[in-house]
């Protein structure tokens, strides 16, 4: 413990006895402070005051705490568990700043809690983190099957993602144990696309189907592609009708997006029912926002005898698949889908060989010099030479 004079011209400290400061050599008094500092074990913290008579007070006030054992500077700050952290901190966080905090209440509550809730932060090692995946793989889910890569990695990527916020937010200050942990890889590359007897089939369905919401449902997400909750979404004031263009507000990994519409999107949305005036277009109950459609859909995907794993999903799937087995290049694809980057897309090049096969026979041609025309300078885009050896 000891006190010092505080140099605000410099930020230097030194012996109250020195009548100048000894690195800037200022003697004014309205230059000085008084800092308090208190070693213990190597550590340090300190406290700057105006006058001598302050500083003094605080020096015996830390004495009389650290004799009766109040506050020692060795004294660290109690880590909370993982369970205290999700309820006071992450949770309330998650469900202000995150589309899937379901998806995070669910793998909390059913996997991290129970395995590692009343450890303190710094008690959760990688074995931990090791265990319970070994664990997981060894149990099966409501559905009786057991879970699937991405549920495992998804559980690592949530347990991570609250250390290293607890970290950012100062409520922690360790290592994270995940990153010793390798993630389990997942294939999310799942192509869905319906063969031509399947979309006809689809198609005859649509035509006699009683029920119409799903009608339009259905037959805009086939026609557009857009995702699940962004048709949910989708309200009057989103449509353009004169330039035939939809706003998509605020969809998967990116900012809101104009996307043009085709003239039968245009008619689907025409004729959707309108039995409640909703500001959404496809509504759900009394006009509300709709928020689900697996039971319309294995209704009509049973009677349209489409494949049983055939996902609504599966739709956005048919309708870009569809569009590069076509000659839609990838980058427009890309555009329509609202990919983040070009690598998402990728998934349905393979679909387009009879594009690749053309692309690569005119390249001969321009390449051989029989396919060559003028640029707009009269010269020839390809220069072929007869000397040529």
């Amino acid at each position: 413990m000891a006190i010092n004079i505080f140099c605000k011209s410099c930020k230097s400290k030194y012996k109250l006895s020195a009548k100048k400061c000894p690195s800037c050599e200022s003697t004014k008094r309205k230059d000085r402070a008084y800092m308090v500092r208190l070693r213990q074990d190597g550590k340090q913290k300190s406290k700057v005051f105006p006058t001598l008579e302050l500083a003094r007070e605080k020096e015996t006030v830390w004495k009389g705490e650290i004799l009766r054992g109040d506050e020692l500077i060795t004294r660290k700050k109690p880590v909370i568990t993982l369970d205290n952290f999700w309820k006071d901190h992450y949770f309330p966080w998650a469900k202000e700043n995150k589309k899937s905090w379901k998806t995070d209440q669910s793998i909390y509550s059913k996997h991290i809690k129970k395995a590692l809730g009343e450890k303190t932060m710094n008690k959760v090692s990688p074995i931990d983190v090791e265990r319970l995946l070994s664990a997981m793989k060894k149990q099966k889910s409501m559905r009786k099957r057991q879970y699937a890569p991405a549920t495992l990695r998804g559980t690592v990527v949530l347990l991570s993602h609250m250390l290293s916020l607890a970290r950012k937010w100062g409520l922690y200050k360790g290592n994270n144990p995940c990153e010793l942990v390798t993630k389990p890889k997942v294939n999310n590359l799942r192509t869905e696309y319906l063969s031509h007897e399947q979309h006809k089939n689809m198609l005859e369905t649509l035509a006699i189907w009683k029920d119409k919401m799903a009608v339009a449902i259905i037959s805009f997400a086939m026609l557009t592609g857009i995702r699940r909750g962004e048709i949910f979404k989708l309200r009057w004031l989103d449509i353009n009708f004169e330039q035939e263009t939809m706003l998509l507000r605020d969809p998967k990994g990116k900012k809101d997006v104009i996307l043009p519409l085709s003239a039968e999107a245009i008619a689907v949305i025409k004729s959707a029912p309108k039995k409640y005036k909703s500001e959404y277009i496809f509504y759900g109950k009394k006009g509300a926002q709709r928020t689900d459609f697996k039971h319309g859909w294995a209704a009509f995907r049973e009677k349209a005898g489409l494949p049983d794993d055939f996902r609504f999903h599966g739709l956005r799937h048919h309708y870009a698949s569809t569009l590069v087995s076509n000659g839609v290049d990838i980058f427009t694809v890309q555009m329509l889908l609202t990919h983040k980057s070009h690598a998402m897309t990728q998934r349905y090049s393979h679909l387009s060989p009879t594009t690749m096969k053309q692309a690569t026979e005119k390249a001969g041609r321009l390449l051989a010099g029989k396919d060559v025309e003028p640029d707009g300078n009269g010269v020839p885009l390809v220069s072929t030479s007869s000397n040529a050896k």
